[in-house]
């Protein structure tokens, strides 16, 4: 008896929100929204991809048809890496826009990535795209707001509630039977959401996994704002007072903290510039020696150590060139440099996430775009596992040169006027190009179980505060 009574309350507050028009004309909008932004992400996201592929295959061909050079020549060639498109960025971008996807290696340096999309288009992107994860983020809990927040309320304004109470309607079926009706309006909306994530995965452009937990994570935040919708319209008497609070909650929670706490982070834990951080490894470096000149005081220890290693007095006896061999363990300390800078200031970076993350806790907003992020391989962790594999090439690439440099020119030869020194062209041809592997889902949903727990602690505690109120619903009534 009681399932049906809190039905046929759903099914009524269902055929009102079906008659009212606004309603009718909002949902529809939402959904062309959704589709427009699905659609334009999705052509951008396959756009970028095909743009990235084809300048990574005519970078692969420029350096592998470079004539026969001397090796160290193709050290400062250098090579272009490109970071592909996760398919899932088509849904929630995250902070791809402000990266950059295009990186530089070459031998003695370590370059930051470039061509992010917000340095290369208009300042609007720097106030949201239209995607699918800003719609369901920011205008469907709105959509919730305008058409929820009387729920329970005009009944109380209408002096219906203390009828419905007194044929024997318990509080708790009323606002449940609310709930579920505000619940199938947001099923309703999140229809073109699921149906495209369902397409991406069912056509393998992205694992099921993924798709899964974007489709949980942002159901359970349109859950989060029909429970809070129906809890604050059960709490004020008026819709008009629950309205204005629920706005309030609306613009301080998805507008404004959004934007405030990654500013606290930042005043909390600073960056060095990118100048300053420059200056810095430059200075640094130069007091590691001129792994060029094979008589440099700071490599005189490891010369020391090859004459001893071959049992040599000359380095014109050494069975290897020397000046390779020096450029590869300057290549090693320069690298170790590069990369103890590079991962205090990512490390610095990811302090700063956690910050982020631990405001999820105050926040359910900040917690679904760490968790939409995280899955969509768009978050700082996934730019961070590009750098390093782009590192890990670069350092590869340059040492394989150093190799050759070593062992096919001559000591004697090397730079001496009327010798080119050149090498074959065939050694780097069968260089092996750069592939980018993904994080493991494992690592990816270790990093975003943390706001998903957020999230689904939110939901209980509205929930709770719902239920303990719709029960105290009677007595507020009389």
């Amino acid at each position: 008896m009681a399932v049906s009574i809190t039905a046929r309350i759903a099914r009524e507050e269902w055929r009102a929100l079906v008659r009212d028009r606004a309603a009718v004309v909002g949902l529809l909008l939402l959904t062309v929204l959704m589709l427009v932004a699905a659609l334009t992400a999705y052509e951008q996201q396959r756009g970028a991809n095909a743009e990235r592929a084809r300048y990574q295959a005519q970078a692969n061909h420029e350096f592998q048809a470079q004539p026969d050079r001397h090796p160290h020549r193709m050290v400062h060639y250098g090579h272009f890496l490109f970071r592909p498109v996760n398919p899932l960025a088509a849904f929630d971008p995250g902070i791809d826009g402000y990266t950059g996807s295009t990186l530089f290696v070459e031998g003695h340096q370590q370059n930051s990535a470039n061509f992010g999309d917000v340095r290369q288009t208009s300042l609007l992107l720097r106030f949201g795209q239209l995607t699918p994860a800003f719609v369901l983020q920011v205008l469907a809990p709105l959509l919730l707001v305008f058409f929820g927040h009387a729920a329970v309320a005009r009944e109380r304004e209408s002096g219906t509630l203390r009828l419905l109470l007194a044929q024997g309607v318990a509080s708790r079926q009323l606002v449940l039977g609310k709930l579920l009706a505000l619940c199938g309006f947001t099923g309703v909306m999140l229809v073109p959401a699921l149906a495209g994530l369902a397409w991406m995965a069912a056509g393998g452009h992205a694992p099921w996994l993924p798709v899964l937990l974007l489709a949980a994570a942002y159901g359970g935040w349109l859950l989060l704002w029909s429970v809070g919708v129906v809890l604050v319209s059960t709490l004020f008497a008026r819709g008009r007072d629950a309205f204005l609070v629920l706005l309030a909650v609306w613009a301080v929670t998805v507008i404004l903290l959004p934007r405030w706490v990654p500013d606290l982070a930042s005043s909390a834990i600073d960056l060095p510039t990118r100048y300053e951080n420059m200056i810095r490894v430059q200075r640094d470096y130069l007091a590691l020696g001129d792994s060029h000149n094979p008589q440099d005081p700071q490599y005189a220890a490891f010369r020391d150590s090859l004459l001893r290693q071959y049992h040599v007095t000359r380095v014109e006896d050494l069975p290897v060139n020397l000046k390779g061999l020096i450029s590869m363990e300057g290549e090693r300390r320069s690298t170790e440099l590069f990369n103890r800078y590079a991962a205090a200031g990512m490390d610095r970076q990811q302090a700063q996430s956690r910050l982020f993350d631990h405001a999820g806790w105050l926040s359910p907003a900040l917690a679904l775009r760490r968790l939409s992020m995280t899955v969509s391989g768009t978050d700082l962790a996934s730019f961070r596992s590009f750098l390093e594999q782009g590192e890990a090439y670069r350092y590869a690439l340059v040492q394989r040169l150093n190799t050759l440099h070593a062992e096919e020119v001559h000591y004697a030869d090397d730079g001496k006027p009327g010798k080119e020194n050149r090498i074959a062209s065939t050694h780097w041809k069968g260089f092996p190009p750069f592939h980018y592997r993904a994080p493991p889902l494992d690592d990816v949903l270790a990093r975003a179980a943390p706001a998903g727990a957020a999230l689904i602690v939110w939901i209980l505690v509205l929930t709770g505060a719902t239920w303990w109120l719709a029960g105290r619903l009677g007595r507020i009534a009389r």
